[in-house]
Formats: structure tokens, C-alpha cells, sequence
């Protein structure tokens, strides 16, 4: 399999650690293609989604991670869904100008919420809240993971205009190893390059990085840019919304036109599309009404 957008996992045998590679190629650059974003939010919103594979890699369970980050700067709105499938889609909302050079505390601005949500395929949720505190939304999800499931974490992400990639390693319970080879393991990790992250197929960094170590590495898993969305769904939407609401835009307009967040996909909704969806004449009812 091609290195790129590829999911890999790996674990050392004789160190209590475990760890993951991911590289965004095509899937991230789908969501570049359907939105300009500027440099620093395309920077968060890439690290988000490398963040999102890792984090679900070793998680067993058939749904989807969402990764949401809620700001009052100029970042109001980042989201990331993550399939179990390997399939990821992604969106940003910007309120005004932003520099090249806005951090990411600058780009969510005070009072911001960060928020991670496991959405099974049977039964209910979870969500947990990510405290914003570090400088790097590498650095928030470390501390998130060492506080609230008690588990020795170590992220690297990095982003350009052509791939999002990461790095995870996780310590395993006492009994797993030398336990001398957690902290050898990160030492280790630290010193890789952003460059070579981006750049490096994972067979390469896990040499460049452990070739002393005995890594046992797994099938790789290819990831893919998937979003849901469906007229179908749409339609359910506007159900919700009531046909007089409906009725009342098609009047207006001509049609009611939704796009989708995530991968821009266009539905339009005339007359005939709105009378067939509420089974009754909503336009017609709109009509009469004001007269």
C-alpha cells in the first residue's frame, strides 16, 4: 500500500507502548478543495483531523469520533467527523480577517469549548470536554488523556497545503515490558522534524526512530475524505423546519437551496420537489394564506 493517506499502527514487544502514523494526502486536500480557509485555521482544522484518526485508531467500536472546537475569536467553529471505516470529513467557520502569524489561543479567543464526542452506531454517546490549555492543540489533547482516561500520552501533529500527518504513542499498563521504554520511546519521538512527519513514509520513521526496538507494526489502513450528506437528509431537515417556513422561501425564491458544510454538495428544492416532500400543496397554502 501506497505510504500515502495511510493509518498505521504499531506495537513495541518489548516496552509497554503503543502508537499509531497517520498521513492525510488526497482526504485532506478534498477539504482544502472545497474551502479557502486561511493559513492558521487550515493549520488547526488539518492537525484536527490527524488528531481525530489517532485518537480512534485503537478505539473498538463501529460510529464515528467527532472532534469540535467552539471559538469566540475569529476560529468560531471547527468541526471533525472521524468513521470507524477510516472515512473523515471536515469544516471551519471564520469571522474576519485573520493573519498569518494568529496563534491558535488568538484564533479561539476566551471562553472557547473543545469537545470530543464518540457517536456508537448502537446506543448512546459519550462526550468529553478538552480543557484549552497549552499552546498546541497537541499539547490540550496530551493533557486532556493523561487527566481524564489516566492514560501516558504522547501527540505530534503537523499540517501544510499538502498533507496532515501525526504521530501517537500511548503508554500500556505496568507489566507490558521494559518499563524504562515509555519515557526512551517519547525521548525518542520528540526529536522527529515537522519535515520528516509530513514528508516520511511510516516504515521510514518507525526505522528513523526505533530501529534499536523490537515494533511490531500492523496492516496498514487507508483513509479516505467521506461525507454522509444526502438529499434524503436534507429533505428530513426541512421537514423539521415546517412546511410554512418551507413554503414561504419557495414563494419567495423560487426554490429553497441547502449546501453542505462539509463538502459544499448543492440541493435545491423548487415547487414540485417541496410538494412531493410535505405531500400537500405547501406553496399553494403559503399563497392563500396571504391573500
Amino acid at each position: 500500500m501506497d505510504h500515502k493517506d495511510t493509518l498505521q499502527r504499531f506495537l513495541f514487544d518489548g516496552a509497554p507502548v503503543r502508537g499509531a502514523l497517520v498521513r492525510l494526502d488526497d482526504t485532506w486536500r478534498q477539504v482544502l478543495d472545497r474551502r479557502a480557509y486561511p493559513a492558521p485555521v487550515a493549520r488547526v482544522l488539518g492537525e484536527m483531523m490527524a488528531a481525530s484518526q489517532l485518537l480512534s485508531a485503537n478505539l473498538k467500536f463501529d460510529g464515528t469520533l467527532v472532534m469540535q472546537l467552539q471559538g469566540t475569536g475569529p476560529l468560531r467553529l471547527a468541526v471533525v467527523e472521524a468513521s470507524s471505516d477510516r472515512g473523515e470529513r471536515a469544516t471551519a467557520k471564520v469571522h474576519g480577517d485573520v493573519a498569518e502569524d494568529t496563534s491558535l489561543a488568538e484564533l479561539v479567543g476566551t471562553g472557547g469549548q473543545f469537545v470530543i464526542t464518540l457517536e456508537p452506531a448502537q446506543g448512546e454517546a459519550w462526550q468529553g470536554i478538552v480543557a484549552l490549555e497549552g499552546d498546541s492543540l497537541a499539547q490540550m489533547l496530551m493533557n486532556y488523556m493523561g487527566r481524564s482516561e489516566q492514560l501516558d500520552t504522547y501527540l505530534k501533529l503537523a499540517c501544510d497545503g499538502d498533507s496532515a500527518a501525526g504521530l501517537l504513542l500511548q503508554r500500556l499498563p505496568d507489566g507490558h515490558g521494559d518499563p524504562d521504554g515509555w519515557p526512551r520511546a517519547r525521548a525518542l519521538a520528540e526529536t522527529l522534524a515537522d519535515d520528516e512527519l509530513l514528508a516520511l513514509a511510516p516504515a521510514e520513521i518507525l526505522h528513523r526512530l526505533y530501529h534499536e526496538e523490537t515494533v511490531r507494526v500492523f496492516e496498514p489502513e487507508a483513509t479516505r475524505f467521506a461525507c454522509n450528506c444526502s438529499r434524503e437528509r436534507v429533505g428530513e431537515m426541512l421537514k423539521m423546519l415546517g412546511g410554512e417556513e418551507v413554503g414561504d422561501i419557495v414563494l419567495e425564491q423560487g426554490s429553497v437551496e441547502i449546501a453542505c458544510d462539509f463538502c459544499n454538495q448543492r440541493y435545491v428544492f423548487d415547487d414540485a420537489d417541496v410538494k412531493e416532500l410535505f405531500q400537500f400543496d405547501v406553496v399553494g397554502a403559503v399563497r392563500d394564506a396571504r391573500h
